[in-house]
């Protein structure tokens, strides 16, 4: 099927669903194929819950006009995203990073939602389906869009580039994550600049933190650089004013200095806080709305929260973890003022065969940081050499179970750890 023909069918039926069980009337059902799940199969269903058509790349066996057969489905709704995106012109702002990228995107768009008409990737849908549906989430009335992604592959970030499309971009960082899939650190930073180098082809525009030494030497030469950091001679000027519980900054705007304060935890933050105000700024956002769009965020999903229990404060930062975030949480938890601190730690996952080490040194920073309590939770950290502050748990129920026998009270607790080890289960018994 020709894309124009199938977008002509979008147009008229733009609610785009991939999970049959989701499907509502008049919806554009599309069967992909996963390792544990064929959505060619649930087609017909899908047709009967109310989709419009249902777009297939095997043959049900039936006549159906309402059955598009098309060679990959997959494929198919990139093609159709990327030709969405072209018809309609807007800006396009990719963000992607080793640590913070979710932030970064979540506070740039209530930044930039100020003055535009936004749509931006819900939740971590920073895939090469998530990104596609971001996409086919804009219309007519869209003015700005904000696509994260996500990558644990060298060609991931140029492949979703080449589907996006991005006229401006921005790496937060780059970090030991997913190491496993990358196979090193530096190709890691090779990974993520390939953005740099599409938007090189593209003439496009990056925003960059001034900082950063490896994305300042990926960018040497390039033509067209946004910078933010704490040193003169950047766009936008920032510092962090303190680090707990809530980070709070001043940034210099040609109408003067704004103190904005977020509610956000951890002075590691501040680079995610600086490059949406650096965003903002450059897209003619009112320096009071910048302010009024940061202040307003409050994180959630287990994302530097802030979690107020009878008797004890608890920073939740358990959504995903590797060892530049662990290193950056333990830090701002040290610096934080308060008498009493439990450190709970979950595995670090894909880190492949730099998983001893790194745990390690991770088990290492915390026996030696003035923390009251360290509990470590999974297969990786009790494979470590522990000391005697340290009370391993190979699994989190194991924890849960121990806390809601011998509760812990009057306590600073940081739970941190990847999103597969499961502490939720442990923050459940604090509430």
């Amino acid at each position: 099927m020709e894309i124009q023909h199938l977008y002509q069918i979008f147009k008229q039926y733009p609610n785009v669903v991939t999970d049959s069980r989701k499907v509502v009337k008049d919806s554009l059902f599309f069967a992909l194929k996963g390792a544990n799940f064929n959505g060619n199969l649930f087609a017909l269903q899908a047709l009967e819950n109310g989709a419009a058509y249902a777009v297939v790349d095997e043959p049900l066996g039936q006549t159906n006009k309402r059955i598009l057969v098309v060679d990959n489905v997959l494929e198919t709704i990139q093609n159709l995203a990327s030709y969405h995106r072209n018809m309609l012109g807007i800006p396009v702002l990719a963000i992607t990073g080793s640590n913070g990228k979710t932030t970064t995107k979540e506070l740039t768009a209530a930044v930039l939602s100020q003055k535009y008409n936004l749509k931006y990737t819900q939740g971590n849908l920073n895939n090469h389906i998530g990104v596609p549906l971001t996409l086919l989430s804009l219309d007519e009335q869209t003015e700005f869009a904000v696509v994260e992604m996500g990558a644990n592959h060298p060609g991931e970030i140029d492949f979703l580039c080449r589907i996006a499309q991005p006229d401006f971009g921005l790496v937060t960082n780059v970090g030991k994550a997913h190491l496993e899939g990358f196979g090193s650190f530096e190709m890691v930073i090779q990974t993520k600049t390939e953005m740099y180098r599409y938007l090189t082809e593209k003439n496009g525009h990056l925003f960059i933190n001034a900082g950063n030494a490896y994305l300042m030497d990926a960018v040497k030469g390039y033509h067209e650089v946004i910078t933010y950091g704490p040193m003169e001679g950047v766009f936008l000027r920032g510092e962090p004013l303190n680090s707990g519980p809530f980070l709070a900054i001043r940034a210099w705007f040609p109408s003067g200095v704004l103190y904005i304060n977020t509610r956000l935890i951890g002075g590691y933050n501040f680079e995610n806080v600086l490059a949406a105000a650096a965003i903002g700024k450059y897209f003619g956002v009112d320096p009071l709305l910048i302010k009024k769009g940061l202040e307003a965020y409050v994180p959630s999903n287990n994302r530097s929260q802030l979690i107020h229990t009878q008797s004890n404060q608890i920073i939740m930062d358990a959504y995903n973890a590797n060892p530049s975030s662990m290193q950056a949480s333990i830090h701002n938890f040290v610096s934080i003022d308060h008498p009493k601190k439990t450190l709970i730690i979950g595995d670090m996952l894909e880190l492949g065969d730099y998983s001893p080490v790194e745990h390690q040194k991770i088990i290492d920073l915390a026996v030696t940081s003035p923390i009251s309590r360290i509990f470590v939770v999974g297969e990786l950290f009790n494979q470590c050499n522990l000391t005697d502050r340290c009370t391993g748990f190979k699994q989190a129920s194991g924890l849960a179970k121990y806390l809601s026998l011998h509760p812990i009270t009057d306590s600073l607790i940081l739970i941190k750890g990847s999103r597969g080890i499961g502490l939720e289960m442990v923050l459940d018994v604090f509430i």
